[in-house]
């Protein structure tokens, strides 16, 4: 039986791997899904990926399958709503900047077209390849996430710091940092 050679970080979780083989580095374009990453990296923001992962469905019913329209309207109650569920990580400045990043996601998308439109330009519509041999070469941030951090708070973001950015820049395959003994690595496929 072939064992598949990945990323490290992913180690031996079933959850971990699967999230690395199916999902981490594809190019993402849908709005919603780029919202959901949004949101999420920012509630990973001092904890691990895998803690996010593993409530990523109680955050899905916690924040309205991450409809960033019903979100946007939300009320103060039903954040605060939030910080008795214990499916989700209940930090509440995380939670209230749920409606705030919904808020600004729609005014992105009336002033670009599309939140895909406006995040893409970071890197001119191409995702950056790196050939990083090991996981300790990745950077925490580069010289882009911490363009599209100020551009994020400029336009009312918020948990958009520059390495929340490089994350979601990561996931969302604006950047595919799949080190170069990885079955993803493109020099692999």
């Amino acid at each position: 039986m072939e064992t598949k050679i990945r990323c490290r970080w992913c180690g031996t979780d079933e959850l971990y791997q699967t999230y690395h083989d199916l999902e981490w580095g594809n190019p993402e374009h849908r709005d919603d899904a780029l919202f959901e990453l949004l949101i999420l990296e920012g509630f990973q923001a001092g904890l691990s990926w895998i803690t996010i992962l593993k409530r990523r469905e109680a955050f899905r019913e916690a924040f309205a399958h991450f409809d960033y329209q019903v979100l946007s309207n939300w009320s103060d109650e039903q954040l605060e709503a939030q910080m008795q569920n214990e499916g989700i990580i209940r930090n509440r400045l995380k939670i209230n900047a749920v409606r705030t990043n919904a808020q600004a996601f729609i005014k992105i998308q009336e002033k670009f077209g599309s939140f895909n439109q406006y995040i893409w330009e970071f890197v001119g519509h191409t995702p950056i390849l790196n050939h990083f041999a090991h996981h300790g070469e990745l950077p925490a941030s580069t010289e882009i996430s911490v363009l599209l951090s100020k551009s994020l708070k400029k336009n009312g973001f918020r948990f958009v710091g520059p390495t929340i950015c490089y994350a979601l820049m990561q996931a969302a395959g604006l950047v595919n940092d799949h080190t170069t003994e990885c079955f993803r690595h493109p020099n692999n496929s």
